[in-house]
């Protein structure tokens, strides 16, 4: 249909989407058409809020998680939101339609006493592929970054004591990198060098193409697993220790939010949940009456 073309192309072009972020919305909106047996573009203008309700209950009597049916939800909802911005419908069927409410999943971390070492590295098969999978998962770590503001940053936005990061909605921020970090990336860019690989980007495979999405997640898993004991090992869990870390040793949410990229506080709120933890296990070695409060 050439409505979802269009908003397709609106989030990759102009909000500047990841791939795996505009593919989620692509499925989801198929998905919608198909269960609600939308063919064409004139059939999206007869969708009304009791059309959206039946959507629901299809979800819902599908057995998928509510989080996965608010997530099919707030597609359709900005799909709509888009129609009307463009003139195409002057109502959106799908604002009033409620999301479920679901389990907060605390992010999990890794703990500090289960941080890598450059030992971990040494298996793959020569220096470039470890220089460069140690220095994506210490640049995850040491700045918060997504996995798609990783594969796309650029050489021209790295500095010695910063780097500049693209992020939602073509959104800047500056990150501080530290002394180490810079070294790391330094002695990666020399091996890029001695490869003759010339490209604006800053990560590269040994063949000059750019890293996938599919690539730097099971690198990620695959090293965090050898590191740690969490269930879950992925580059966001990297972005969540990164928050964890900085608010468990002082540093303020506000500055968190602004590092981070989040446009609301709320999202960064979640992570005083586990600061606190940390928190009340310090006051528990510090208080003089500490070990015995609950």
């Amino acid at each position: 249909m050439l409505y979802i073309s269009n908003f397709i192309d609106h989030l990759t072009h102009e909000l500047r989407f990841s791939d795996h972020t505009v593919t989620a919305y692509k499925n989801d909106l198929e998905q919608f058409c198909q269960y609600l047996d939308l063919e064409k573009d004139s059939d999206l203008l007869e969708v009304n809020h009791r059309l959206m309700r039946t959507y629901l209950v299809e979800l819902v009597e599908s057995g998928l998680e509510n989080s996965s049916v608010n997530r099919k939800l707030s597609s359709v909802k900005s799909f709509f939101k888009y129609l009307r911005q463009v003139g195409v419908v002057s109502t959106n069927p799908a604002i009033k339609i409620q999301a479920l409410k679901q389990k907060k999943v605390l992010p999990q971390f890794v703990p500090e006493k289960q941080l890598w070492t450059s030992e971990i590295f040494e298996e793959e098969s020569d220096e470039f592929n470890q220089v460069m999978i140690e220095l994506i998962l210490e640049v995850f770590y040491q700045t918060g970054i997504r996995l798609a503001e990783l594969i796309n940053l650029s050489e021209k936005n790295i500095a010695a004591t910063q780097i500049k990061v693209l992020g939602k909605r073509n959104k800047e921020r500056i990150i501080p990198i530290s002394k180490d970090l810079f070294n790391l990336i330094s002695k990666y860019r020399n091996l890029k060098t001695i490869e003759s690989i010339k490209s604006d980007l800053l990560f590269n495979t040994k063949k000059g193409k750019k890293l996938t999405a599919k690539f730097v997640y099971s690198k990620v898993n695959y090293y965090l697993g050898k590191a740690t004991n969490l269930s879950k090992k992925s580059p966001h869990v990297l972005r969540h220790t990164f928050a964890t870390h900085m608010l468990n040793n002082g540093a303020s949410l506000e500055s968190i939010k602004k590092l981070l990229g989040h446009t609301d506080l709320t999202s960064t709120q979640i992570y005083t949940h586990n600061s606190f933890k940390q928190i009340k296990t310090i006051y528990k070695q510090a208080h003089p009456r500490g070990a015995s409060q609950d």
